[in-house]
């Protein structure tokens, strides 16, 4: 008679070596991030252009840029939910595909309503995709290496932003702000790989009980050597509510995630979004050289992207993100306080460098701070206060900069505190999670 070994699926996945399986993982849960990028930031690279041509005050461009982030609320907080009912690889699909098509409908529009309501179900899309990749990837790889393997998809972001900068630069000069839309729809690609080389996430399916479906995986990815010789152990699955996140030990993590969340999203998005437009008035309106240095200061985005998501295996999540944060508030600091342009762009690549380094450990603790039966919907939900955040920064950064004349003290301070409180937050209330493993850490 044939013995049968018995093992968790947790057991189970930090007893894998890192193989091809996960390495695959990595690249296309980095892509899935990468293009989500690009649409989401495509619309900064556009602003100027579309501003000039539609006649747009600074408040009215900043409030276009907020139904974007308004359809992107409700897709994180549906996006989390959903994921934890169907599963990561499905709700990816499902988003990714809404994403792209109502973006590529922002080309087509008439005018300004008609663009609000696109961004809004193109929001839907992208801001139920952003925290999926972090989700699924932080499923996979055994505790080790989940900080490495999380900050490298969040890494993606950077290339994403890039693209949609260089395919603006290309294009626009060309055949006008419209064709540049089209592109958008790059991430379909993606759906058909998703399906055939993304399995399920292990830990999803054995809280639904799905044992024969995990042990498919496994033989199909050749995860383990004899299947057929495993007994899969699975605990009774338990209905856990959306009030669980502000109940015991979930309450501080989840007002220390939301205060993150929004700050992250506020001044990323507020800084980055509106820097195509601030360096054109910089340089009196001269949209393709302003292009270029944006391209210039996103680049200094990747190194520090890298220095976090390789330090915070070693260093510790509360670490970098404080720190880092901390860095970047004061970067915001120099900025507000300088009209010289030499002196300008380079506090922009410090806040460039520093702030995308904490979206690297943002993306790599989130996850970690709840269990499999309430990671998808708690990233989600507490994406979506980011989101409140972002509908919130384009249109009060555009305000702030039309009632100060162009000024950059008044919204670059405002950037500064928010960075700071966010840091000396993280220190009092954050959690260390670095080398633990997910179920330790929500025991």
């Amino acid at each position: 008679m044939m013995s049968r070994e018995s093992i968790s699926v947790v057991n189970l996945l930090e007893g894998l070596k890192l193989t091809r399986f996960h390495y695959i993982l990595l690249t296309i849960s980095s892509l899935v991030y990468g293009l989500t990028a690009m649409n989401v930031m495509l619309i900064g690279a556009l602003l100027p252009s579309i501003t000039a041509e539609w006649k747009l005050s600074p408040t009215e461009a900043g409030i276009l840029l907020s139904f974007g982030y308004l359809g992107m609320f409700f897709g994180a907080v549906l996006s989390g939910i959903i994921s934890d009912r169907i599963g990561r690889k499905y709700t990816m699909i499902l988003m990714v595909l809404i994403g792209s098509i109502f973006t590529g409908l922002c080309g087509v529009a008439w005018d300004y309503a008609s663009m609000a309501l696109f961004r809004v179900v193109a929001g839907l899309g992208l801001g139920g995709t952003l925290p999926i990749p972090a989700v699924y990837m932080s499923e996979y790889p055994p505790a080790r290496y989940r900080g490495r393997f999380v900050g490298i998809v969040e890494t993606a972001w950077v290339y994403g932003v890039l693209l949609s900068i260089i395919l603006a630069r290309i294009i626009m000069p060309q055949v006008g702000w419209r064709s540049v839309f089209a592109t958008s729809l790059i991430p379909l690609i993606l759906i058909p790989i998703i399906v055939l080389y993304s399995p399920e996430s292990l830990r999803f399916l054995e809280k639904k009980r799905k044992i024969d479906d995990i042990k498919n995986i496994l033989r199909r990815y050749r995860l383990v050597g004899d299947v057929d010789k495993l007994s899969i152990d699975v605990e009774e699955a338990e209905k856990t509510p959306l009030t669980t996140l502000f109940h015991g030990k979930y309450l501080k993590r989840t007002i220390v995630l939301w205060i993150l969340w929004a700050v992250l999203v506020y001044t990323y998005h507020g800084i980055f979004i509106w820097l195509p437009s601030i360096y054109a008035s910089l340089f009196k309106y001269e949209v393709v050289r302003s292009l270029e240095w944006v391209l210039i200061i996103t680049l200094v985005q990747v190194p520090g992207y890298y220095s976090a998501a390789l330090i915070l295996d070693k260093v510790g999540r509360k670490k970098v993100l404080a720190s880092y944060l901390a860095v970047a508030g004061l970067g915001c600091l120099l900025l507000a306080s300088t009209a010289q342009l030499d002196l300008i762009l380079i506090y922009s690549a410090v806040i460039s460098f520093f702030n995308l380094g904490a979206w690297a450990g943002l993306y790599t603790y989130t996850p970690e701070l709840y269990p499999t039966k309430l990671r998808g919907t708690g990233t989600g939900v507490a994406a979506s206060i980011g989101r409140l955040a972002g509908i919130l920064s384009p249109s009060i950064t555009g305000y702030l900069f039309e009632v100060s004349s162009g000024a950059l003290l008044p919204a670059f301070t405002v950037f500064a505190l928010a960075h700071i409180i966010a840091a000396v937050s993280t220190m009092i209330l954050g959690e260390e999670t670095k080398g633990r493993v997910l179920e330790e850490i929500s025991e």
